[in-house]
C-alpha cells in the first residue's frame, strides 16, 4: 500500500441504531387461570452504536470498509412479565484524537482523547412498555402497550487529528522528514520535492532517563493553507492539538523571516489559538553556516522565541534540540 492510502484520518461512515422492541399486550393464561391479569413484559432497548479509544491505533484505515454501521434492534417484551433482550452494541474503535461530527449540522457528537473511552455516538431506542405497567384500580385489563422507540440514522464523519507532544511546521523540502528520521526510529519518505509528506509521520524521541516525547512530521506547509491550497486543512487538523510546534527554517532560504511570517500567518488564518501555543525556531541544514550568518539570521527573527542552529547531516545540535523540547513541553503552566 502506499503511504497515501495507509494513513486514513477522515472517513464517512453511514450509522443505524437498533430500534426498541414493542411492549408485549399480553394476558395471563394457564389451567388455574382462566381469566388473569396482564402480563406482558417490555420490549428490549434497540442496540447503541458506541465509539472507544485504542492507544494502539494510529489511522482510521481500519474503518475503510466499515462504510454502514446497522445495529440491532430490541426484541418484544413477552409473557409473564419477561423482558425483551436489548440488541447487541456495536463498538467502534478509533485512535485517540479521533472526533465525530454530524454530516448534517457539522455538530461535534464525540472526541476520544484517553484509552478505553467509550462515548455513545448513536443510542439504540428504548423498548416500549408492556400492558402490565398500565394496570390501574379502574382498568385492570389494559389492552395498550407501546411500541419500541425508533432507533436513529445518519451519516457521521470521523476525523483524526493525530496527537503528538511536538508539531513539526515547515514549508516542503526544510528538512523535516530527515530530521524525524535521525532523532527517532520513525521511517518517513525523504525525497528532494515538494509534498514528500502526504500524512502525519509520527516518532518518539527518546531522552535522558528513558523519558520520551512524541514528534510529528506534518505535511508541508504552503501559502494559503488556510484557505485550502496544497494539503490545506487536512495539514493544519493536526496541529491543533500539538503543545509545541517546532518551526523549521533551512539554512539557505532566502528570507528566513519572510519564511517564518507566512508560516504563522497560515495557524492565524486558521485559526488564531494555534498562536497560544510554545514556539520554538530551528534553523535546519546549518552545518554550511559560519559564526557570523547565524548572527545575521538571528537578528531577522524573533528575539522571544527560542531559537537553535541544528544539522540533521552532522547530528549538531540535535541534543540541545531535545533538551530545548523536553523544558518547553515540561514547563511549568501560568
Amino acid at each position: 500500500m502506499s503511504e497515501r492510502s495507509n494513513f486514513i484520518d477522515l472517513i464517512r461512515i453511514f450509522c443505524h441504531s437498533g430500534h426498541g422492541g414493542a411492549g408485549s399486550r399480553h394476558f395471563m393464561r394457564n389451567k388455574l387461570t382462566a381469566m388473569g391479569g396482564p402480563d406482558g413484559g417490555d420490549g428490549g432497548r434497540g442496540a447503541h452504536i458506541i465509539l472507544r479509544g485504542n492507544s494502539n491505533l494510529w489511522t482510521l484505515l481500519h474503518l475503510r470498509y466499515f462504510k454502514n454501521v446497522l445495529a440491532e434492534d430490541g426484541e418484544m417484551g413477552s409473557k409473564n412479565n419477561c423482558t425483551g433482550k436489548d440488541g447487541n452494541d456495536i463498538i467502534i474503535e478509533v485512535p485517540l484524537g479521533t472526533i465525530a461530527r454530524d454530516e448534517e449540522t457539522g455538530k461535534i457528537d464525540a472526541e476520544i482523547l484517553e484509552d478505553g473511552q467509550e462515548i455513545i455516538l448513536m443510542k439504540g431506542g428504548r423498548g416500549g412498555l408492556g400492558n402490565s405497567n398500565f394496570a390501574t384500580p379502574t382498568n385492570q385489563a389494559p389492552e395498550h402497550a407501546q411500541p419500541g422507540e425508533p432507533g436513529f440514522e445518519g451519516w457521521k464523519v470521523l476525523e483524526l487529528k493525530v496527537l503528538a507532544d511536538v508539531g513539526l511546521v515547515g514549508f516542503p523540502n526544510a528538512g523535516k522528514s530527515t530530521l524525524l528520521s535521525v532523532i527517532t526510529a520513525a521511517k518517513p519518505k525523504i525525497a528532494n520535492y515538494a509534498f514528500t509528506t502526504l500524512t502525519p509521520q509520527l516518532g518518539m524521541v527518546s531522552y535522558r532517563d528513558n523519558k520520551s516525547f512524541c514528534i510529528a512530521d506534518l505535511p508541508g506547509i504552503i501559502e494559503g493553507a488556510a484557505e485550502g491550497k496544497g494539503l490545506g486543512h487536512r495539514f493544519l487538523r493536526h496541529i491543533e492539538r500539538n503543545s509545541a510546534l517546532l518551526f523549521l527554517i533551512p539554512a539557505d532560504s532566502d528570507d528566513h523571516k519572510k519564511e517564518f511570517d507566512i508560516l504563522r500567518n497560515e495557524l492565524e488564518e486558521y485559526n488564531p489559538e494555534l498562536l497560544q501555543k510554545d514556539f520554538v525556531i530551528a534553523i535546519s541544514k546549518s552545518d554550511m553556516l559560519d559564526e557570523e550568518l547565524k548572527e545575521a539570521i538571528k537578528k531577522e527573527l524573533p528575539t522571544n522565541i527560542p531559537l537553535i542552529f541544528i544539522s540533521s547531516l552532522t547530528n549538531k545540535g540535535l541534543t540541545e534540540l531535545k533538551d530545548l523540547l523536553w523544558e518547553t513541553l515540561n514547563k511549568p503552566q501560568a
